[in-house]
């Protein structure tokens, strides 16, 4: 399944290389609300919230209300996944709360969150920079990786998305490898996201029984939606 993202920053939808460096802009956001309409699921992303610099909260919950989402950024909190689900996301996104500056899984801040407001409605964000999880906006890593990671989470969320940061916004390709490992790891469900940019790798990733985040590569064109 393709899913394609909406990333906030500064109040217009953006895409980013690595996190890092503005690539694309949009204002229209009635354009792409109608665009990816018939997706089954969106991702909703609040990179000013992510990087603690601000949110974009009123725009998450317009944009829940008309598309089918799953929402994250600097959700750190029962609190605030409350308020996100409250504003109409279908499930929500948590990454670096799930884990310590010590580089442990915090798996009763998971297991709360998931008794709070139900696991079927959490996604566990795993993001890697250099193999190692990346947190706080990817600007900094924990000595942890998806291997530690997953299978003492898997307990409490219905989902896990894997960032391959590295290829984030480059268009080069996903590492189909990496998803295959991750497989075999978790039945949950399995999203990736980094780097994808043809239809041919969605369905590549389709039969290993993975679901495909799209950004870049449906921003330029490059993949058709």
């Amino acid at each position: 399944m393709l899913i394609p993202s909406i990333d906030l920053l500064g109040g217009r939808i953006v895409q980013l290389v690595q996190g890092e460096k503005l690539r694309l802009a949009f204002d229209d956001f009635e354009y792409w609300i109608g665009k990816f309409s018939r997706f089954p699921l969106v991702q909703l992303i609040d990179l000013d919230a992510a990087m603690r610099q601000g949110d974009n909260s009123v725009l998450v919950a317009q944009i829940a209300k008309r598309l089918p989402v799953q929402a994250g950024g600097g959700i750190h909190s029962i609190e605030r996944a409350r308020q996100v689900l409250d504003a109409g996301a279908r499930r929500v996104i948590v990454g670096s709360a799930l884990f310590s500056e010590e580089g442990r899984v915090n798996a009763a801040f998971a297991g709360e969150l998931a008794a709070a407001v139900g696991r079927e409605r959490v996604v566990a964000g795993i993001d890697t920079k250099n193999g190692r999880i990346a947190v706080k906006g990817w600007k900094a890593q924990v000595e942890l990786t998806p291997d530690d990671a997953i299978p003492q989470l898997d307990a409490h969320a219905a989902a896990f998305l894997y960032t391959h940061v590295d290829g984030e916004g480059l268009m080069k390709g996903f590492p189909v490898d990496v998803a295959a490992r991750l497989r075999k790891l978790t039945q949950r469900q399995l999203i990736v996201a980094g780097g994808i940019r043809s239809q041919q790798e969605v369905d590549q990733l389709d039969t290993l029984g993975v679901d495909a985040v799209v950004g870049m590569a449906v921003y330029t064109e490059l993949l058709a939606v």
